[in-house]
């Protein structure tokens, strides 16, 4: 039986060899999450085009069967009123162009909340507060290290085992 990278288990390995071991497996464990993300992405977007795709069919399917609405409307109003059908279709018309002004209306109403609107400029405030805060911080007093434990018994030691 062996270790993950070929030594026999039991064996002693050096600092050097588990640092590299794990440095590996934290690398591939990066590559795999990275690969998961990439797969998750492209799945999101597939079903968000099938559902754009959808809904653009319904979109255009809801326009083709306006002038139907339309006919059957001044057709109602002729059964119910015996008034000209000229002077249905023209009502049917009015009945589009007052729609169609009422989501104008509210078409302007969302663009002028659009314009007020400052989230950028929010983001862009709170990432100079923060760099502020930073900026001002002390890092935490660290103990000092015993002299075989010291910057370069670490490095003598990586060096011995590379």
């Amino acid at each position: 039986m062996s270790a993950p990278d070929g030594s026999p288990v039991g064996a002693e390995r050096s600092i050097g060899q588990l640092f590299a071991s794990a440095t590996a497996d934290m690398s591939a464990l990066v590559h795999d999450e990275i690969a998961l993300a990439k797969a998750q992405l492209k799945q999101d977007v597939k079903r968000g085009a099938t559902s754009g795709g959808a809904f653009m069919a319904a979109g255009v399917l809801l326009l083709f069967s306006l002038p139907m609405l339309n006919f059957a409307l001044a057709y109602g109003i002729r059964t119910w009123s015996d008034w000209n059908l000229a002077v249905c279709f023209l009502l049917s018309f009015a009945a589009n162009v007052l729609i169609a002004l009422l989501l104008v209306l509210i078409g302007i109403v969302f663009a002028k909340k659009a314009k007020k609107g400052r989230g950028p400029q929010k983001v862009a405030a709170s990432v100079k507060e923060t760099a502020g805060v930073l900026q001002k911080a002390k890092p935490h007093p660290r103990p000092e290290l015993p002299e075989d434990r010291g910057p370069q018994a670490i490095e003598a030691v990586a060096r011995s085992s590379s």
